[in-house]
């Protein structure tokens, strides 16, 4: 496992059965396996790599002042969420996949100037949040 990697995130969000449907699917489509809720106390998924490294993604619901407050990425807080995909065929594949389930695509495939061959689909899910399934050969194999 990689000192400083990341080890779980929890997002919070309107509606919890709305968005552990999606997430079911969405993250069901990236290889996480849902995990049971006893001990987190709340509903999550999570994905291994094949040297025992693992991340984790759980739900949280919204307080009553936030439940009416719509994500805003440029408010302090989280921007964005990006999941590796292992090639452009793959981001084209979610980005199907993403229409297919009607969700809400902010940005079809396409290649951005971040670092060369980018290759990206962006998506919100029910609460707005921003995320992005992305192909990015510059990256593959570095290990620092």
């Amino acid at each position: 496992m990689i000192r400083g990697s990341l080890s779980h995130v929890d997002l919070t969000v309107t509606n919890l059965s709305r968005s552990v449907r999606f997430y079911d699917q969405v993250l069901g489509e990236l290889g996480y396996k849902r995990l049971s809720e006893e001990g987190a106390g709340a509903p999550c998924w999570g994905v291994s790599d094949s040297v025992g490294g693992t991340f984790g993604i759980a739900l949280q619901c919204a307080g009553p002042d936030g439940a009416s407050k719509p994500h805003d990425r440029y408010a302090p807080g989280l921007h964005h969420l990006a999941f590796h995909a292992d090639s452009r065929a793959d981001v084209e594949a979610f980005h199907k996949f993403l229409v297919a389930i009607s969700a809400t695509v902010l940005d079809p495939p396409g290649e951005y100037d971040y670092t060369p061959g980018y290759y990206a689909v962006f998506f919100a899910d029910p609460d707005g949040l921003k995320l992005e399934v992305v192909h990015e050969p510059e990256l593959r194999g570095r290990t620092g």
